[in-house]
């Protein structure tokens, strides 16, 4: 199984689990990132330590910390 942070531009995966606890996990699941979830990246920051994700039709921004909690399988 595969992070959401390994994924390279343009790649699609499905969220299997989050393995963050408390305030951090609250907010994944808030941005709409739980199990079954397609999740596509998009864009990395300049520095690399952000990644743009496709969630449920929206753009959001990741820090590598919160994409290592996010467990995948590619999409088919």
């Amino acid at each position: 199984m595969k992070t959401l942070h390994s994924l390279k531009k343009g790649e699609a995966g499905r969220v299997c689990e989050i393995c963050a606890t408390g305030d951090i996990r609250r907010r994944l699941m808030d941005l709409g990132i739980v199990k079954g979830t397609k999740i596509t990246c998009e864009l990395y920051s300049p520095g690399g330590t952000l990644h743009a994700y496709r969630v449920r039709g929206a753009l959001i921004a990741l820090r590598n910390t919160e994409g290592t909690a996010i467990r995948i399988k590619n999409s088919v």
